[in-house]
């Protein structure tokens, strides 16, 4: 038995990195997980196909968020695809995992940078959650994935450090409105994960040591360190933390 046996799981953003492991480590514990994405089917597709090979359950939901209608969108598909399958409906355990960055300081961003950041990062989770709780019973699991840069300053991501820290508001605000439910609701913190997302910034030996440099363990995240985290939020073992911010940077700058 599974400590997630029983259960289904949307993760956004599940096509690659962190989001890949997440679903990975959530379909190895026995949950069945829509693995959402936006645009790459393939990668989608490949996620799906390794959960498989490992004997999971998974099937992919092709929506793009930050756009009007994304929500609907994304769970038109997901209640089909379950129908569709022949498995019974609802939410057991929501990550709100996708997100964008754009490395823009003060003086670079814009007002299009900005509402773009807003309606991925902090628009798209506030109403999949809203969407999802009628299609989650009491006892069920929210884990926002935030980031290190509302704790380390960030200033060359200004714009994106901005939705992080609305991600880990929205998080504290929700816990305490969900405690009656039974529902936690909890946000995790990566630091600097060997991700596709940080590739830009490991474009020498050099600059990959200094991202190494910011945690005690002198090395960078893999996306199941952070998956392993994730997975204990979505579990039983959790019941008694919600609204917490979870850091999972590997001590980074402490």
């Amino acid at each position: 038995m599974g400590a997630l046996d029983g259960k289904t799981a949307l993760v956004t953003g599940a096509s690659r990195g962190i989001g890949r492991g997440i679903a990975l480590r959530l379909a190895r514990d026995g949950a069945l997980v829509a693995v959402h994405y936006g645009g790459n089917q393939a990668a989608a597709e490949e996620t799906v196909a390794l959960i498989g090979k490992e004997g999971g359950r998974a099937f992919p939901i092709a929506a793009e968020l930050g756009v009007p209608g994304d929500v609907e969108t994304l769970y038109g598909r997901f209640d089909q695809a379950l129908a569709e399958r022949g498995e019974r409906p609802g939410l057991d355990i929501l990550v709100n995992n996708a997100g964008i960055s754009v490395p823009a300081d003060i003086h670079k961003v814009t007002p299009e940078i900005f509402d773009r950041l807003v309606a991925v990062n902090a628009k798209a989770p506030l109403f999949l959650i809203q969407q999802g709780l009628s299609r989650m019973p009491d006892g069920g699991r929210i884990v926002n994935v935030s980031s290190i840069v509302t704790r380390i300053a960030f200033p060359e991501g200004v714009g994106y450090a901005m939705t992080k820290g609305g991600i880990e508001a929205l998080t504290l605000a929700l816990a305490k409105e969900l405690g009656p439910r039974g529902i936690t609701v909890n946000a995790v913190t990566p630091g600097f994960v060997a991700t596709e997302m940080n590739a830009h910034r490991r474009t020498s030996p050099e600059a990959t040591a200094a991202l190494e440099a910011y945690s005690m363990f002198n090395r960078l995240g893999e996306a199941a360190d952070v998956a392993d985290i994730v997975a204990f939020l979505a579990s039983d073992d959790s019941r008694w933390i919600t609204g917490q911010r979870i850091d999972a940077s590997g001590g980074s700058r402490l």
